[in-house]
């Protein structure tokens, strides 16, 4: 049976490569396209996709509150963003509003399509397109607190209290002058913890990190 692919983009051209692209994949079906949230909503209850393509950022609803409506009128589907950014704040939002991941535009038309395939089948995967950073984990206990939540992540990481503040505010969309404010150190001596709390999370960028921190509900 074939994967159901919801395909909502307002850019024309765009939205009709990619659907061309994914007819040419056996496993693969577009039942859908919309060309903005508000459409993306509406074809989604239609057609019940298996998987829902979002822009990031589409006319009359953006991709974010279209993927939390369609995250609650259509459970079954998976969400997946599409950005041409890596580094869009937007993607955490749309994570927080029920999304599974992302994929960047740009990417290789084989990690393209292997995305959607571990995505529909819940798998995990390695890609530099971050979706992997992004699939549901197992539901944690519901006795377990935010605060023994944060300090087991923490402990994983090894990192310090400093650090784990700084992804927290990272989490939260905070520049690194907002965040030099905030706890009132240089922006220089900001740049030099993120760089070690990049590293110790073995991620490459901001968006890396605040994923894993929202992933793993610390952020």
């Amino acid at each position: 049976m074939p994967i159901k692919i919801l395909i909502a983009d307002d850019e024309r051209l765009f939205r009709q490569s990619l659907r061309k692209l994914l007819e040419g994949v056996r496993d693969i079906r577009v039942v859908a396209e919309a060309a903005d949230g508000q459409e993306a909503v509406v074809r989604a209850q239609e057609r019940e996709p298996d998987i829902a393509l979002l822009d990031v950022r589409m006319p009359k609803m953006d991709g974010i509150k279209a993927a939390k409506l369609i995250s609650s009128l259509v459970p079954k589907a998976k969400v997946l963003m599409l950005s041409i950014h890596d580094d869009d704040e937007k993607i955490i939002s749309a994570l927080r509003a029920g999304a599974t991941g992302y994929i960047l535009k740009d990417a290789d038309q084989k990690d393209f399509i292997e995305i959607i395939r571990h995505t529909y089948q819940g798998k995990a995967l390695t890609s530099p397109y971050l979706a992997h950073l992004t699939l549901p984990r197992a539901p944690r206990a519901s006795h377990i607190s935010e605060g023994e939540r944060k300090e087991e992540f923490a402990e994983k990481y090894s990192l310090t209290e400093q650090e784990l503040r700084l992804l927290h505010l990272l989490a939260e969309g905070l520049s690194n002058e907002e965040m030099s404010r905030l706890v009132n150190i240089s922006r220089e001596t900001i740049k030099m913890h993120l760089k070690a709390l990049f590293r110790k999370l073995q991620v490459k960028n901001r968006t890396e990190a605040a994923v894993l921190a929202v992933r793993d509900a610390i952020g």
